[in-house]
C-alpha cells in the first residue's frame, strides 16, 4: 500500500505544550514538512525565540539555538555568515519580531541575509498574559488597553510584510494564514518556497502567517477562526507581496491572490 501521509521526520514526538486551538503546532508541521521534502533536515537550524514558541528546540528534529527576545535574525545571521552551508530559520511571534525585535528584522532584511523567517502573527502578546502587541487590531482589547486599541493613542497595527517590501534587496515576501484547512495548504506553499530560495541561497526570505490565540482572545476555537476572518484578514492582506522572480509591479498584482483561500 502506497503511504501518502505520515509524521515529519524533522518533528519530534514530544507533547505540546500550546493551549488548545492554537495554530503553532500546525505551522511547526508546515516547517518540518518543507524541511523534509526538499531534504533540507540535516543542514537546518533554527532559532527559538522569547514567547509562545520560546520551546520550539522541543519540537523540530535539527539543531536549534534559543535567541534572547527579537533578537533571533542577529542569531541567525551570524550563524549563516560563518556557515553559509547551513538552512537557517527564524520562529518568531508578532512581540517578538514586531515589537523589540523591529531592528533586527528590517536590517537583516535590508542586508538581504539568506535566512528564513516564519512570523507568526496572532494579534496579541500570548505567553505574557495577553498585552497589547504591535500588530493588534483596533478596537481589540487586551490586558493592556481593556478598552480597546485606539490607534490615536497606540497607532495602527504594523504590517510587517509591507514594510520589508519597501526596501531595494530582494526578498521573498508573503502573508498567508492557518485558519482553514485551505489556508493551511497555501500556507505550506509559502513556507516551502521559503526553504527552496534560501537553500538556493537566493534571497532574505519571510513568511508573514496569520494565526488565532483563543486563550487570550477569550473566545473558543471557532469563533476564534471567524474573528482573524473578519477582522484580521481585511487589514493584513493575503499574497506574495515580493519575489525576486518577479517585478515589484508583479508581485503588487499578486498580492491578494489568497485573500479568498
Amino acid at each position: 500500500m502506497k503511504k501518502v501521509f505520515g509524521y515529519p521526520e524533522a518533528l519530534t514526538t514530544n507533547q505540546t505544550h500550546y493551549c488548545p486551538g492554537c495554530t503553532h503546532g500546525t505551522i511547526h508541521r508546515m516547517v518540518a514538512e518543507s524541511l523534509g521534502e526538499l531534504g533540507l533536515r540535516e543542514r537546518a537550524v533554527g532559532i527559538a525565540p522569547v514567547g509562545c514558541s520560546v520551546l520550539a528546540y522541543n519540537y523540530f528534529n535539527c539543531d536549534m539555538f534559543e535567541a534572547a527576545h527579537g533578537r533571533a535574525p542577529a542569531v541567525a545571521t551570524g550563524a549563516k555568515r560563518c556557515r553559509p552551508d547551513l538552512i537557517l530559520f527564524t520562529y518568531q511571534g508578532d512581540g517578538d519580531l514586531a515589537s523589540i525585535g523591529a531592528a533586527e528584522i528590517l536590517h537583516a532584511a535590508n542586508r538581504g541575509e539568506k535566512i528564513t523567517v516564519i512570523f507568526v502573527n496572532n494579534a496579541i502578546y500570548g505567553m505574557t498574559g495577553g498585552q497589547m502587541a504591535p500588530t493588534t487590531m483596533p478596537g481589540q482589547v487586551t490586558t493592556t488597553c481593556p478598552f480597546g486599541r485606539n490607534p490615536d493613542h497606540e497607532g495602527y497595527p504594523i504590517r510587517v510584510v509591507e514594510l520589508l517590501s519597501t526596501l531595494r534587496t530582494p526578498a521573498y515576501l508573503a502573508r498567508v494564514a492557518s485558519h482553514t484547512p485551505l489556508h493551511v495548504v497555501e500556507a505550506k506553499k509559502a513556507v516551502r518556497e521559503a526553504f527552496r530560495l534560501q537553500a538556493e541561497n537566493t534571497c532574505f526570505t519571510m513568511v508573514e502567517i496569520l494565526s488565532v490565540c483563543p486563550t487570550n482572545w477569550g473566545l473558543t476555537s471557532a469563533e476564534s477562526n471567524e474573528w482573524l476572518e473578519q477582522n484580521m484578514l481585511p487589514y493584513y492582506p493575503l499574497g506574495v507581496f515580493k519575489h525576486p522572480d518577479r517585478s515589484e509591479a508583479d508581485s503588487a498584482a499578486e498580492a491578494g491572490v489568497l485573500q479568498g483561500a
